[in-house]
């Protein structure tokens, strides 16, 4: 057992040291904070003794008496914390002690027996003049501290006020003195709540005599306070009659004569020997605060409590313990009573009243710690879950992806919300939507929100489709950090000297220079073996101090979250302060950032700061490549960050769970929600469970990403791939006309026309399943049913689809019936996730990236071969050089064709796949080629959609959002 103690002598301090382990030396030091000496003490588990700094309570003769009473009493809290080691020997009970005075006779004791039971301990000593609020600090501090398995208030009664009371934890509450305990002992609801141990103390004295049984009287006197409530509701549910009498009652002699058994209860409580009869039972119990009786009796009910007192210590340790692992769910649904006509999607979110964000977690096996909520309907979760659950076997991991679409959508989102609906709501099987965050580009520009749409959505969608929790945000600090970085370190480099730059970037403090560890950082890297500035030779510090990044080849560029074409191509630097250091840069979209892609693939906050500080964002004229981390940013851009790894918890309008993170966009980058989402979810759900995640576009743009990017980085493997389709987007690569965006559809797309539709499924459809399949894994179609869809167009498609590969092909009506309307596939999907599948990568991580590019181009696409431009030649060429190879490659491409031709559709040959460019993610570990005309910042159409967004300023109700 290990003891600290923390003396307040000046008030309250913002942090105490809490002891773990099993030993430390006794030893005398000074506060850092504070300043008063503060006294560590080691009560030995093997010796059991305690060293003090007044004099000892208890003689050597007390020690022997006392051991010979409290053997057998503290063997069973040792049996206890033996098993607790057993299940997980990492845990540690810690036994917090609030005081506010020197230790007395019942610390002394409790922390004895601390010792001897294996338990640690770490005392809070408050100033002497202490006030409420200083406990309550304390007590708030406690509460949070997941090492903290019971806190122990030794404090007089009068300090123990409401406010105090309710602070205190109840789950940490080891002395049973909280309200909401108290309630629990009368409710006989020990499950959370304990026993006081002084009640406890009584009651195995009780025992001992034989008294606790039917129909024998026990008498309590002065028993109003909560102590003896407690001690009442103990001894009344053995079956035993209580009597209660005031201390001055004219009848309290006669009473005791006649009792079984007399408890004294409190302070001040004294009787004549003689009012009690020859062998009947005497219990004086009151607090040790306010006593100075130091009997044998009174010793052996101190030792009996405090040995009480640290088995609760155990059962809150045991209880945290069995807290930790894996909650079987108590998902409660949400009803949906779907309207024909299907009124707008804002109008269906809005009429749903969804849970709190911190019941949905609790149902779904989230502890409160691991919860940081950004108002009612969501909340951040901490990625200590995925310790918590490292055990737990994953769930089925399901992708969502499509054919090649229209510019008006297939449903992706949509037929993933309603599956998961379908999954949980109906079928009662564990299961996770796991999104992306939709880009305010798309939301005001083509396409609108992604939260779905129908009776298959996320809500709240407004919160949904605009700031989220600040991810895009925080993404776009961080990236144009690194552009200010880049720019003003070219301009200090241009117009300073390396004596001054090195006298800036190491400056003096106090008449010493100092590195940063960034700086040590970039040192090493150079084979500067250094940590002394003053120890730099000159070529050192030039060497140092000198990134020279060349203008030309700066790759990095600024975002902004819009559609701005106009941005596109920019000049930066004509500034008359810039001193003429004018170059051509430009601006992408947000969700293009490397930074976007990084919190996309990162499986842990250090795993995320190590890629941020790889990232290359230029050459110098040597032609090294230049970090993050070479101009010293890395360890600001992962504190922007911080927060923003955290996946977002909603809900969908069925009341079933939902992970929004990440939002890369499917052609220009790899389109796929986070990997952490998808490992929190996979942990969540259960061996039983589904965790649905989808991926942007084509199943030849964000599927063949996902696998051989995400999955390369997850080490996650997918048990079935759902292929969405709709007939029109089926009649369009059968050969239908065009579809645009804002303009109604042809009559091809509304009437029944089965031609069209088999030719959409001989090429566009069958393509798609047959790439699926290059991966070894099954392929369920869903089709995404329209009002227009006739039933022989439904039909024929599930049939064809059958006929090209696919494991299964069943029509969904989730839009219009929520997850009802996905049963079918939800049914379908469970089935073809019970199959053995035999997963592989398209190609080997050791291929020259020329030919990676190839192989994507041939076997995906179905491309005669590709065609590199001298740009990218040579990138390949650096790339290879700088021992870039080795990475995947991510495609930049239009995602309205399997070709680079947007206006190619079905499933083109014949073609060669031109790459004028390729770009390097090396933080994000990958290399995109850009493909034909791909361009990395969208433009607005000539209607956005922000004509139709608005706000009432009344109600603050948006409307026009979809």
């Amino acid at each position: 057992m290990k003891l600290s103690v923390i003396r307040r002598a000046c008030g309250s301090l913002r942090n105490h040291p809490l002891s773990h382990g099993n030993r430390v030396s006794v030893s005398s030091r000074r506060c850092p904070l504070a300043g008063p000496t503060v006294l560590v003490r080691t009560a030995s588990t093997a010796a059991g003794s305690v060293t003090k700094t007044k004099g000892s309570y208890f003689t050597k003769e007390d020690t022997v008496q006392i051991n010979s009473l409290i053997r057998d009493a503290i063997d069973i809290p040792k049996k206890s914390l033996a098993t607790l080691h057993q299940r997980n020997p990492q845990v540690q009970p810690l036994l917090a002690i609030v005081q506010g005075d020197e230790d007395d006779r019942s610390l002394e004791i409790t922390k004895k027996m601390a010792g001897k039971i294996g338990v640690n301990v770490t005392q809070i000593c408050l100033a002497k003049d202490f006030t409420e609020d200083e406990i309550i600090e304390e007590l708030l501090k406690l509460n949070e501290d997941p090492k903290v398995h019971g806190i122990y208030l030794h404090l007089p009664s009068a300090s123990l006020t409401d406010r105090v009371l309710n602070t205190l934890k109840p789950e940490k509450d080891i002395d049973g003195v909280s309200y909401s305990n108290i309630g629990r002992l009368f409710q006989d609801d020990n499950s959370r709540g304990f026993v006081p141990p002084a009640v406890s103390a009584v009651v195995s004295e009780l025992e001992k005599h034989d008294v606790l049984s039917e129909g024998k009287t026990v008498l309590l006197v002065g028993s109003e306070g909560p102590l003896g409530l407690a001690l009442q509701s103990q001894i009344e549910r053995r079956g035993n009659v209580i009597f209660k009498c005031k201390s001055n009652s004219k009848s309290l002699q006669r009473q005791m004569m006649q009792a079984d058994a007399v408890v004294l209860c409190g302070a001040g409580n004294d009787v004549p020997p003689s009012w009690i009869r020859p062998g009947v039972p005497f219990i004086k119990c009151e607090s040790a605060l306010d006593t100075d009786d130091f009997s044998s009796e009174s010793s052996c009910l101190l030792y009996n409590t405090a040995v009480h007192r640290i088995q609760n210590v155990v059962h809150s340790s045991s209880r945290w313990q069995k807290e930790q692992q894996y909650r079987p769910w108590k998902l409660r649904g949400l009803k949906l009573q779907p309207l024909t006509p299907v009124p707008s999607d804002i109008e269906i979110s809005r009429a749903q009243t969804p849970k709190s964000v911190n019941q949905l977690a609790e149902e779904i096996g989230l502890l409160p710690e691991e919860l940081e909520a950004y108002g009612r309907n969501k909340a951040k979760v901490q990625l200590s879950l995925l310790e918590r659950l490292h055990k737990q076997p994953d769930g089925n991991y399901v992708l969502v992806a499509g054919i090649t679409p229209t510019p008006l959508g297939e449903g992706k989102s949509t037929v993933t919300i309603g599956l998961v609906q379908a999954l949980s709501a109906h079928l009662q099987l564990n299961s996770f939507a796991c999104l992306r965050q939709p880009s305010q580009g798309p939301t005001f520009g083509v396409k609108g929100g992604a939260a779905g749409g129908g009776y298959a959505q996320v809500i709240p969608m407004e919160e949904f489709n605009l700031h989220l929790t600040g991810d895009i945000h925080a993404i776009t600090a961080a990236n144009n950090l690194v552009a200010a970085a880049i720019d003003a370190r070219m301009l200090h480099e241009a117009t300073q000297s390396d004596k001054a730059l090195f006298n800036r970037l190491v400056p003096s403090v106090n008449g010493v220079r100092k590195f940063s560890p960034i700086q040590i950082a970039r040192l090493n890297r150079l084979g500067i073996n250094k940590e002394d500035p003053t120890s730099l030779t000159s070529a050192e510090i030039s060497s140092f101090v000198r990134l020279d990044l060349d203008p030309s080849k700066i790759t990095w560029q600024r975002v902004v979250d819009t559609n701005d074409r106009f941005l596109r191509k920019i000049t930066v630097g004509q500034a008359t302060t810039e001193k003429g250091q004018i170059r051509e840069t430009g601006f992408d979209i947000a969700v293009a950032s490397e930074i976007m892609a990084i919190l996309a693939l990162a499986d842990s906050l250090e795993d995320m700061k190590t890629r941020l500080a790889r990232m290359v964002v230029g050459t110098s004229r040597a032609g090294t490549p230049v970090t993050a981390e070479d101009l010293g940013v890395s360890g600001a851009l992962a504190v922007l960050m911080k927060d923003a790894i955290k996946p977002t918890l909603m809900q969908t309008l069925e009341g079933t769970p939902v992970f929004v993170h990440a939002g890369p966009f499917a052609n220009i980058a790899h389109g796929n929600s986070s990997v952490l989402a998808d490992k929190l979810a996979l942990k969540l759900v259960g061996r039983d469970g589904f965790v649905v995640t989808e991926a942007g576009f084509g199943a030849d743009i964000g599927m063949e990403k996902f696998f051989n990017i995400k999955c390369r980085a997850s080490g996650l493997r997918p048990n079935v791939v759902v292929l969405v389709a709709t007939v029109r987007a089926l009649k369009m690569h059968g050969g239908g006309p065009n579809v645009s965006a804002g303009a109604p559809l042809p009559k091809e797309y509304i009437d029944e026309n089965l031609s069209l539709v088999d030719g959409g499924c001989h090429s566009n459809l069958r393509k798609q399943i047959q790439i699926a399949h290059l991966f070894g894994v099954p392929v369920v179609v869903a089709l995404n049913v329209f009002k227009t869809d006739t039933q022989a167009e439904i039909d024929l498609v599930c049939k064809l689809a059958r006929e090209c590969g696919a494991s299964d092909a069943v029509p969904c009506r989730h839009w219009s019936q929520g997850g009802r309307g996905s049963v079918e596939l939800a049914k379908a999907v469970k089935e073809a996730a019970s199959r053995p599948s035999d997963f592989q990568f398209l190609y080997d991580i050791e291929m020259p990236i020329a030919e990676k590019i190839r192989t994507i181009a041939q076997k995906v696409y179905g491309a005669d071969d590709i065609k590199l431009s001298p740009e990218a030649e040579a990138k390949i060429e650096y790339y290879t050089q700088q021992g870039f190879c080795q990475l995947p490659v991510c495609m930049a491409k239009t995602h309205l064709s399997l070709s680079h031709m947007p206006d190619k559709k079905g499933a083109p040959t014949g073609f060669v796949l031109p790459i004028r460019d390729v770009r390097a993610s090396i933080g994000a570990g990958f290399i995109y080629p850009l493909v034909g005309t791909m361009s990395t910042m969208p433009g607005l159409p000539t209607r956005p959609c922000f004509y139709d967004i608005d706000l009432d300023p009344v109600t603050e109700e948006i409307t026009g959002l979809f």
